[in-house]
């Protein structure tokens, strides 16, 4: 029979607090420990503690990290989770001076000081992952500049273009994506400590301290919101989500021009499947893969903002434990769609035969002719455009490429202004020519080969200035640890 005045009941403990000691032990130990640290210099460094008692305790908390293994551990429900299980350690070793740690701070602010710390590392690896794409989409564009393919809208084939501009364009996505990420990212480096329960202490607290110990870049100011506001969590997930949503957009355009009617993306063998029953097919399933990676990744990011739709302001287990550790998923399932894309953009290929084909049965170059008679033939441009569509709808219906339909355009041009057209069978065939037609986008973000270069190099230094924004997080936080280290080292030689 169940002892209902004793805490835990069995179903909870089963249920809510084995499962967050499981995570705790995964996530937050080392995390624990580095606060506890740090929050005991700052109290002896304030008097709020004697130097002796620090010292005791400092020489406890060394001991417990190395006779405690945490992976080791099981739950009993004899203490309630990891942060009592710390404490019950401490006053095991020195009696009351043990709950002296404790002195001015609460679970609250140590738990989302724990949550960020988490998030950080996490935050930091996805962005390296990120910054590594687009590296690899710069270094194809880059490779690929010059390589033609047929663009799309609407399902059909619209003009040519280049590889290298198409990737270009998602690389300009990637960057302001990994730009969100990194300011979303800023919102981690903030410490809540010190904030206690809701209100800060009544002690001489020095909450710069705490924050310089663990590497955060300040404090977050309003005691109340370090404990409530969690838009640190909102907002990393809402930036997190969107490279997933705009790169699932890219993978599937690599789905659509890999089908056989289409071909112009051709993956390596080593990112091909044979069909178990049908030996011809070439299943290119990696990009299958990133797609449902990418819609689960931007799917637990959703969970994770919802979750937080219409709770109280205020602290709850609604932004704790189980939630916090539902995010992480996310970091998993994205790190691998990022490394798999990078691999895809590497190796994949682009099929010229395929393009020419398709770039013949499409007529995708007749703009330009209509370009050409405005500048050249000195026609309004609807007048050129009615020339060209009749130029495309004959040579379509003959199955002749545009290139050979200089008959069929002298026709169109002559039945629409009434007198022949200057241009001979090879200025044709050069204006509607895909290289033509590319080279003569030179303006500032188009295909031609200047403005990608130029393009280039501005994607070049954005992608500079993210990693260093990354590196300076990653070096502040390495020095906060050396800090925290020597500093509390310091306290044992009291």
């Amino acid at each position: 029979m169940t002892d209902l005045e004793s805490f835990p009941h069995p179903v909870y403990r089963d249920t809510v607090l084995a499962p967050l000691f499981e995570g705790v032990k995964a996530n937050y130990a080392g995390g624990m420990d580095a606060i506890n640290r740090a929050h005991l210099v700052m109290l002896v460094e304030t008097g709020i503690l004697s130097r002796a008692d620090g010292a005791a305790l400092a020489g406890a908390l060394d001991a417990i990290s190395a006779e405690v293994d945490p992976a080791a551990l099981s739950y009993t429900g004899e203490h309630e989770d990891w942060f009592f299980l710390v404490e019950a350690q401490l006053r095991e070793r020195l009696g009351d001076l043990g709950g002296a740690l404790h002195t001015a701070r609460s679970r609250n602010d140590m738990d989302h000081t724990l949550f960020k710390m988490a998030l950080r590392g996490r935050v930091a690896g996805l962005e390296e992952r990120l910054h590594a794409l687009a590296e690899a989409m710069l270094d194809k564009a880059r490779a690929e500049r010059d390589t033609l393919i047929v663009a799309y809208t609407h399902g059909q084939p619209a003009q040519p273009s280049t590889f290298g501009h198409y990737l270009a364009a998602a690389l300009e996505v990637l960057l302001r994506d990994a730009a969100r990420l990194s300011e979303a990212a800023d919102g981690l480096e903030h410490s809540p400590m010190g904030a206690a329960a809701i209100t800060t202490s009544g002690f001489p607290i020095d909450r710069g301290r705490v924050a310089e110990l663990l590497g955060f870049e300040g404090v977050l100011l309003n005691s109340y919101g370090c404990i409530a506001s969690v838009d640190y969590v909102t907002g990393l997930y809402s930036a997190m989500k969107l490279p997933f949503v705009h790169l699932g957009r890219l993978v599937q355009d690599f789905a659509f021009w890999s089908a056989f009617e289409v071909g112009q993306l051709r993956l390596p063998r080593s990112l091909v499947q044979i069909s178990s029953i049908m030996p011809q097919k070439r299943n290119p399933v990696p990009i299958e893969h990133m797609r449902h990676l990418a819609a689960v990744t931007a799917g637990r990011c959703d969970t994770m903002v919802d979750t937080m739709r219409n709770t109280p302001f205020t602290d709850m287990n609604d932004s704790e434990g189980e939630v916090q550790q539902a995010g992480y998923a996310a970091f998993e399932s994205g790190g691998r769609m990022l490394d798999l894309l990078a691999a895809v953009v590497a190796a994949a290929k682009i099929d010229a035969a395929k393009v020419r084909r398709n770039a013949d049965a499409a007529c995708v170059t007749i703009t330009e002719l209509a370009d050409t008679l405005v500048r050249d033939e000195g026609l309004t441009f609807r007048a050129a455009h009615h020339v060209a569509a009749e130029t495309a709808r004959a040579v379509i219906e003959a199955g002749v490429p545009l290139g050979e339909g200089h008959a069929a355009f002298a026709r169109a041009f002559a039945a629409q202004t009434g007198r022949e057209t200057a241009l001979d069978p090879a200025a044709f065939a050069e204006a509607v020519s895909p290289e033509t037609f590319v080279a003569r986008r030179d303006r500032p973000g188009g295909p031609a080969p200047a403005a990608l270069d130029a393009a280039f190099e501005t994607y070049a230094g954005a992608l500079d200035d993210l990693r260093a924004r990354t590196r300076a997080r990653a070096d502040r936080h390495d020095e906060a640890d050396r800090m925290r280290a020597s500093a509390f080292a310091a306290l044992k030689e009291t």
